[in-house]
């Protein structure tokens, strides 16, 4: 691995937990040498991460469309990529990285975590993704998806793909570990049909 792309918060959330988990993950990725590709914002988690990979020696880079550049776009960074939309932000986001780590966020971090997951589960790319569970963030997302396994939308064995762990070292050594599962992603019903 080379690259982490980290999505998360534009908003830096009601707990210092939040704040604390970004900057023990910038500098947890520079200080293994791995670059951080995120979407390029100031403010935040976003701000939190970059600076703090910053900070550790690490190189950054955003991607931002143009909508939000002159708004809320990180002036310090290694690199910055301007791009027209958001739909070309999250595929150079994805193309960069290695592999895909979630802080807590809103919609758009869910958005692009599950984008991603979505599209290792339909085999267009083979890159670890996994949710950083600051202070039991997802905990009921992850109940969730536990009940969405249950009720056979999604394969058990395909909750691999977005493992959780509390600390980044542990999320990294899970990526370091990551076997795609085989077998189709459609899950069989009592009836036996797809």
């Amino acid at each position: 691995m080379k690259r982490i792309c980290v999505y998360c918060g534009s908003n830096s959330g009601c707990r210092p937990d939040y704040l604390a988990a970004a900057g023990q993950l910038g500098k947890t990725l520079a200080e293994e040498k791995l670059e951080l590709v995120y979407g390029g914002a100031s403010i935040g988690l976003m701000g939190a991460v970059a600076d703090a990979a910053l900070q550790a020696g690490g190189k950054v880079i955003g991607i931002i469309p143009h909508h939000l550049k002159n708004e809320v776009a990180h002036r310090r960074l290694t690199e910055l990529h301007v791009v027209d939309n958001m739909h070309q932000r999250k595929k150079m986001m994805l193309d960069y990285a290695d592999g895909m780590i979630a802080l807590p966020g809103g919609f758009g971090t869910l958005e692009e975590i599950f984008e991603a997951v979505t599209w290792g589960q339909l085999r267009l790319h083979r890159k670890p993704c996994g949710l950083l569970n600051v202070a039991g963030y997802y905990d009921q997302l992850l109940a969730f998806l536990a009940h969405a396994a249950a009720e056979k939308f999604i394969r058990r064995e395909y909750l691999a793909l977005l493992p959780a762990a509390d600390t980044p070292m542990e999320l990294l050594a899970r990526f370091r570990r990551f076997q795609p599962p085989t077998g189709t992603k459609w899950a069989a019903t009592e009836s036996g049909r797809k």
